[in-house]
């Protein structure tokens, strides 16, 4: 099966003391952190697209414009749902929303292009030899 404007996928993951601002340094109160959520949007984009991909092929995210609105304490299920909105050629752009037991916590949009995924490993590491 091949990537289609309208797929979707969700994760679930329960709110710990890992991930809330304090532990993540982000903030100093034991809720769910920004970069928490922010890590969760993108691996659900990314979960998205990957299952879909042929082999030696990836998503590396590039952009992200995201919200979080609501605090969710230590104990909260949180479900994420990203859906691919947009195919332009190689880059794909998905809205990603989260939400906890009371309702939504964050939403937004994230960019992700398709690469090679040896060939950008090895561009990347170009970068070492130039020093």
């Amino acid at each position: 099966m091949a990537l289609e404007v309208g797929m979707e996928w969700k994760i679930e993951r329960e709110v710990t003391s890992e991930c809330t601002a304090k532990a993540l340094g982000s903030g100093g109160l034991l809720v769910y952190g920004t970069p928490a959520m922010i890590l969760l949007m993108e691996k659900t984009a990314f979960q998205l697209a990957e299952k879909e991909l042929e082999e030696g092929m990836t998503t590396v995210g590039t952009s992200l414009d995201v919200k979080h609105i609501s605090a969710s304490p230590v104990g909260s299920k949180i479900t994420c749902h990203a859906k691919l909105i947009e195919i332009d050629r190689k880059r794909l752009v998905f809205e990603v929303v989260a939400f906890d037991n009371q309702g939504k916590i964050g939403e937004g949009t994230h960019e992700r292009f398709l690469v090679h995924g040896e060939k950008f490993l090895a561009k990347a590491e170009e970068k070492l030899e130039k020093n």
